[in-house]
């Protein structure tokens, strides 16, 4: 008795499984057959290059990429999640660039114009800087000599008169170390300065020395 009530329910089982099975199919081919009638109606109109169907699951996308495919159109699916990726088909003669399909990669609207412009300003840098790179790196010239400059003031020849009678390890500033050294002995600088003074108690003027 149990065995035949388990036998009875298996068959329901597979009963109920061929007819969802049946009902699968024949939404496809009731889906093939709208998809087939939407881009027979896309091909005839000569206004449109380009059609975007609505969000659709993995079957129906393989079906009307098929369905595409057999008209002899070009078809592309975009969008990042399962749930909203959607179907572009286009005429063969309009099939899209790889900047266009960029764009709708990123879920954004193709604009012919502002991509013309965009690549016009992409050759123009592009040749703007194999220009520079033939040129060579620029070299900035003074407009004038500073010597030529200030030639009324110092003479032409007195700065390089000057570099050759100053020397590096004989001098302190400008001023050579000569013209800065005392010659007198310690005696003598000790006797001058004691002489100041006196002349100062007597308030006498000071000779001048040599």
């Amino acid at each position: 008795m149990k065995r035949e009530d388990s036998q009875v329910r298996q068959n329901k089982q597979a009963a109920r499984l061929k007819k969802l099975q049946e009902q699968e199919k024949q939404q496809k081919v009731e889906f093939r057959k709208r998809m087939e009638k939407e881009v027979s109606d896309f091909i005839q109109d000569s206004g449109q290059i380009k059609k975007k169907f609505q969000p659709m699951n993995k079957i129906e996308r393989s079906i009307l990429h098929d369905v595409v495919e057999v008209a002899g159109l070009t078809s592309f699916s975009f969008g990042e999640d399962d749930e909203c990726r959607y179907v572009m088909i286009f005429k063969k003669e309009f099939a899209p660039s790889d900047e266009e399909l960029d764009s709708y990669r990123r879920g954004e609207e193709w604009d012919p114009q502002k991509a013309e412009e965009k690549r016009r300003l992409k050759e123009l840098a592009q040749r703007q800087e194999e220009e520079a790179a033939q040129q060579g790196p620029v070299v900035v010239s003074p407009a004038s000599d500073y010597k030529d400059k200030y030639s009324h003031l110092i003479g032409k020849g007195a700065a390089k008169d000057a570099a050759h009678m100053l020397q590096a390890n004989k001098t302190y500033g400008c001023v050579p170390v000569a013209n800065k050294r005392d010659t007198r002995s310690i005696e003598e600088a000790m006797n001058e300065i004691r002489a100041k003074k006196r002349l100062r108690q007597s308030g006498e003027e000071l000779p001048s020395t040599s």
